[in-house]
């Protein structure tokens, strides 16, 4: 029971006030292992979500999980496949069928390792050599790029798809 007058004349609900409705909920960044919804790729791709289902279609190197109801995830690896896809398409001018070609036979992990090893071998006129690019700091020594870590999670998956295929 409300016992004085003060009581009934403040508000019962707090109302929001235009700065806070109006921005947008902050969203944590997600680590760069973290698996990835069409939506989050098709936005970082800049291309729309049914181009990424159709490619499912015509290459068979992407495969992304499938949960309930059909939600499609996105491994690291696969991510870096389509950047490649794209890069092909919209960059140098490749058509489905040339990539196609391109990608025939090989693996996701041969693709990977592939542009892997392009960015390793730089023409020597680029390279620079220092005594700081040659020497390994004890605090990195033994330790993956995160990069190196996408590839060998996808060579796991890979090795893990022909287990379940075998068994």
């Amino acid at each position: 029971m409300i016992s004085t007058s003060q009581e009934l004349s403040e508000p019962v609900t707090k109302t929001a006030s235009p700065a806070e409705s109006t921005a947008e909920p902050r969203k944590a960044k997600k680590a760069s292992g973290a698996f990835r919804t069409i939506s989050e790729v098709a936005k970082e791709l800049d291309v729309q979500q049914h181009v990424l289902r159709f490619w499912e279609t015509r290459f068979s190197q992407v495969r992304p999980l499938k949960r309930g109801g059909g939600r499609r995830y996105y491994r690291p690896e696969d991510v870096v496949l389509l950047k490649k896809i794209h890069n092909l398409l919209y960059t140098e001018g490749y058509t489905i069928k040339g990539v196609q070609k391109l990608l025939k036979g090989q693996s996701k992990s041969q693709i990977l390792m592939e542009k892997a090893q392009a960015k390793a071998q730089k023409p020597e006129s680029m390279a620079v050599v220092s005594p700081a690019n040659t020497s390994v700091s004890p605090a990195t020594k033994g330790r993956l790029t995160d990069y190196q870590k996408i590839l060998l999670e996808g060579m796991l998956s890979e090795l893990k798809d022909m287990r379940d295929m075998l068994g």
